[in-house]
């Protein structure tokens, strides 16, 4: 199997990290780009030009949660059970955090300064908001599931690209797992830089 991967990309690390934690084997090939150029990214693997995308014989699959069910099956892991829809709304939440955090990141980098709209920007962190309000309220506990591993991964993506908005300080539930779940040697391993 071989992954199109960028190392800051948060989707990738999704992937990356249950790589790691079913001990699966998988040739990591570098690809980069952003909406306005696709550059090296997989575009006729993934016509919509995203990593990750991950290539199994003749098989291709795209979007991380279509990956991470594909390798999460291969193995045999189980990291969607026992409670599928509870991990699929908890991942869900956390691919949402993403979405949010990544448009973010793209309105400051690749909109030229005058047309960028700040209250477009707060209207995605308040999704991200309402997101960790709804984590915090309830987090994530039992045995390692793709939902946790999607949750850290967003988390950890705030972390990196939004840590002066200080999300911990509000929520000291939410940080504390963070923190304990942010310690496992696969989330140890892939933090971008």
């Amino acid at each position: 199997m071989q992954l199109y991967y960028s190392p800051t990309s948060p989707f990738v690390r999704k992937v990356s990290v249950l790589i790691l934690e079913t001990g699966l084997t998988v040739d990591r090939i570098p690809a980069a780009g952003t909406p306005l150029d696709h550059g090296s990214m997989p575009v006729a693997l993934n016509p919509l030009g995203k990593v990750p995308a991950l290539v199994d014989g003749d098989e291709v699959f795209f979007d991380s949660r279509v990956i991470c069910r594909y390798l999460d099956h291969k193995a045999g892991a189980g990291l969607y059970a026992p409670d599928t829809w509870g991990i699929l709304r908890q991942e869900a939440l956390a691919d949402g955090i993403l979405e949010a955090a990544l448009l973010m990141v793209y309105e400051g980098r690749l909109r030229p300064e005058s047309l960028r709209f700040a209250p477009w920007v707060e209207g995605q962190w308040a999704k991200i908001a309402r997101a960790l309000d709804a984590l915090e309220a309830a987090p994530p506990q039992g045995p390692l599931t793709m939902g946790q591993i999607a949750i850290g991964c967003a988390l950890g993506y705030l972390d990196f690209r939004h840590d002066a908005r200080a999300w911990r300080a509000t929520r000291p539930q939410l940080a504390a797992w963070a923190e304990g779940f942010a310690a496992r040697p696969a989330m140890r391993a892939t933090v971008p830089t």
